[in-house]
């Protein structure tokens, strides 16, 4: 799985001109999910991105959690994380998962966020959305699973 994290001050996701989710400060979290990722890893990848350590103290040092910011999140689906443009100008999206599993992984990481005490605002997977926010730093960090877990990278040739 691949998570990009950004630290904000506000962020929102809207579809077809409605907004479904919306926060104040916390992470905006962009969630990509590949074709060997498992619940397991999804929700070692859901604790590493909520134990992050990523708000200025009084010495403006990143040393403050999500939970000691009182912050919030939102997660939205980005399948495209696994967009692959080593050949062309188009990109190619074999890396990522089918939908199906996709759906599945998404919809488990919301409910691990949530176990863990940030219950998420959220988009809706695979729908076409606008994404805001105002990034903070900013900071932005990228998650990937295969690096965090020491797995060999797939490499994917079209």
């Amino acid at each position: 799985m691949r998570a990009v994290l950004t630290r904000v001050r506000s962020a929102s996701v809207t579809i077809a001109g409605e907004t479904v989710g919306s926060i104040g400060r916390g992470y905006l979290i962009l969630l990509g999910v590949g074709p060997g990722d498992t619940p397991e890893i999804c929700r070692y990848l859901a604790e590493k991105a909520l134990s992050l350590r990523l708000f200025e103290d009084e010495n403006s040092k990143m040393n403050l959690g999500l939970d000691q910011v009182e912050g919030h999140v939102l997660v939205v689906s980005q399948f495209t994380l696994y967009g692959n443009c080593r050949k062309g100008r188009r990109p190619s999206f074999t890396g990522a998962a089918d939908p199906e599993l996709g759906n599945l992984l998404y919809e488990q990481f919301l409910s691990d966020c949530a176990d863990l005490g940030y219950p998420p605002q959220h988009g809706r997977f695979g729908a076409d959305m606008l994404v805001a926010s105002e990034n903070d730093g900013p900071v932005t960090i990228l998650l990937d699973t295969e690096e965090l877990l020491g797995s060999p990278r797939r490499e994917h040739h079209d």
